[in-house]
């Protein structure tokens, strides 16, 4: 029996039940969509991802790319993949019909490509990132730019990349040496060195169009010196062909745990006479450009880590139905029947562990795709912009929280599985290493930490907070309706409260104490996301219990009950912790600020 990708079920729950998404079709922009024509892309999206990247996701692991005579070789499946993902339209899925786009909602959009990135998440990559780099273009690119290189990439002939870090400076991107000359011909020639950039190379496309980062000669120092420039992999000529090759060299790649299949490439910028670089928008004001490509693959690695989770969920589950191992408790004869394994509690403790994380981060990422959608085309400029302060809040959230507990979630997969959990014969081992890369990318937990707790809290006088307090307590009183979750509310609203309280604290000592105040931040980001993820999870739950009420066929009163059943763990298990974390963090603990480096070991 094979695994599924997701669950179709959950699809439908989530798109139609929890965010309503069918009300789109009521804004100008969808008014020529349906439901039918929603449901038809994602049935395309599902059968494309188990035909053309699933049937290659072990095989890429096992053979990743290779740097051979100065190029990357790659198994020739990823390559049939990419057409197959062009071809459909998904590059374009999200633009306009007019720019040959399918004008499709983001949420649909983000719905789809789980299934790419649960099928196989090295991959799906690829795309990711090239459609970040088209939508960076999109905005801030001058015409001709736009005219030139958006066509190529949402067909799939060209790629993009983001080219952020460098070898010296890891995330500390006010630190970046890229230098970037003015050329007599209005151009700029790059001279550099980036690191760990996906798919910087590979032999998918004709061309890659690097987006990268760089201080101009004589910019001001730190982040505000930062520019912002296009820089193909081959120059492209006025009429579209493809010119010389520029001065972009792959230096190498980089041999990784996992996401095999996707190139991480160190590239050089200008070893001879300066890589061709354009510059994008304004100088100086790259890195605030690059903030919409960042904070658009934020979300999609939280997605991306929601399925790997959900992948491993769904093949621990299906391992444990089938397994037979032990007795109960009470069955003290020998003779009597083996049970599987999903009959034992504490095996069912760990797949209600593994449902709670990678269901309930892939309803948040769902949610913020949701609210970047209303930030777009909501009816009025006030729920516009309601949308983008929640939704700028909860993303440092939106990419830590699935990360953090995805890779728990997979690690008691393989818990699940035992010894076979460790060996290459499963895939739960796969998993596991792919999803490890999740809580690095994009920013550590601490840098998503920091933006929490040290911007994103306190911007615009804490409105996003406030609204986001406001909706949980919308979400509380309609679930305290139900008999089944007072105890839930009742732990909700006390958490609700501790972390007013804490924030409260945290925040009077922000400008004056700020090394003490952000020590622990990480601690904070963990005790926040706990408290967002119970709110999602009574969501879920509220809408269960009325549907419960109803009396369901019996596959939907299973699916349900599963659904009340996971948020009443969820709430009662996992979401007491705060109140340790906000004790740790209102004492203003420094046993980590304070530890002199010299302690550590003395050789």
């Amino acid at each position: 029996m094979s695994i599924p990708l997701l669950n179709e079920r959950d699809i439908n729950f989530l798109l139609y039940e929890l965010l309503d998404t069918e009300s789109l079709l009521s804004r100008p922009r969808y008014q020529e969509h349906s439901k039918e024509v929603f449901n038809a892309v994602l049935d395309t999206a599902h059968k494309l991802a188990e035909k053309y990247f699933a049937n290659h996701n072990a095989t890429g692991d096992a053979h990743e790319p290779r740097f051979v005579d100065g190029k990357v070789e790659m198994i020739p499946e990823t390559k049939i993949a990419w057409q197959q993902y062009a071809e459909a339209g998904f590059l374009s899925a999200h633009c306009d019909m007019d720019a040959g786009g399918m004008q499709l909602p983001e949420i649909i959009v983000r719905a789809a490509n789980a299934y790419f990135s649960a099928a196989n998440t090295a991959t799906s990559g690829y795309s990711m990132l090239s459609v970040g780099a088209a939508n960076l273009i999109d905005s801030f690119g001058s015409e001709q730019q736009q005219q030139l290189f958006l066509p190529p990439m949402r067909e799939g002939r060209f790629s993009g990349t983001m080219a952020l870090t460098e070898p010296a400076q890891g995330s500390s991107l006010a630190d970046i040496t890229t230098t970037a000359t003015a050329h007599e011909d209005g151009s700029y020639r790059i001279h550099g060195q980036k690191m760990y950039i996906s798919g910087g190379d590979q032999n998918l496309t004709e061309n890659i169009i690097h987006m990268v980062l760089a201080r101009i000669k004589g910019a001001p120092a730190g982040v505000k010196g930062i520019s912002l420039f296009i820089v193909p992999k081959f120059l492209v000529n006025d009429n579209g062909s493809l010119g010389p090759r520029n001065d972009v060299a792959l230096a190498g790649l980089l041999h990784k745990m996992g996401y095999r299949n996707t190139t991480s490439t160190v590239l050089s910028f200008g070893e001879q006479d300066g890589a061709v670089g354009y510059l994008v928008g304004e100088p100086h004001h790259g890195l605030t450009y690059m903030f919409q490509m960042m904070n658009e693959a934020r979300i999609a690695v939280g997605t991306g880590a929601a399925t790997i989770a959900y992948q491993g969920f769904n093949a621990a589950l299906d391992y444990a139905k089938g397994r037979p191992q032990g007795r109960l408790p009470d069955q003290k004869s020998a003779q009597s029947k083996q049970v599987n394994i999903i009959e034992h509690a504490d095996v069912k403790a760990m797949l209600l562990a593994q449902k709670a994380y990678a269901e309930g981060s892939l309803a948040l990422c769902f949610i913020a795709s949701s609210l970047f959608e209303d930030s777009q085309t909501a009816d009025s400029k006030s729920a516009r912009q309601e949308a983008h302060m929640l939704l700028d809040l909860l993303t440092p959230v939106v990419k830590s929280w699935p990360s953090r507990y995805g890779l728990k979630a997979n690690e008691l997969a393989i818990q699940i599985y035992g010894g076979a959990g460790y060996i290459r014969e499963y895939p739960v081992e796969q998993l596991y290493r792919d999803q490890r890369l999740n809580p690095i990318h994009e920013g550590t937990e601490g840098i998503q930490a920091l933006d929490l707790l040290g911007r994103k809290v306190i911007s615009q006088n804490g409105e996003g907070l406030k609204l986001l307090l406001i909706k949980i307590q919308t979400c509380l009183a309609a679930a305290r309706k139900h008999d089944q979750l007072a105890e839930p509310c009742e732990q909700l609203a006390r958490a609700l409260e501790t972390l007013q309280t804490t924030t409260q604290v945290l925040c009077a000592h922000l400008a004056t104490e700020t090394n003490k105040t952000l020590a622990n931040a990480s601690v904070y980001l963990d005790m926040f996301g706990r408290v967002v993820m119970a709110w999602v999870w009574l969501q879920q739950a509220d809408i269960a219990c009325r549907a419960l009420a109803g009396n369901p066929h019996q596959e939907d009163q299973w699916f349900y009950s599963g659904k009340l059943q996971t948020a009443r763990f969820y709430l009662l298990r996992e979401l007491p912790e705060v109140e340790h974390q906000a004790r740790l963090l209102q004492r203003f603990d420094s046993s980590a600020l304070d530890m002199d480096p010299h302690w550590f070991a003395v050789n």
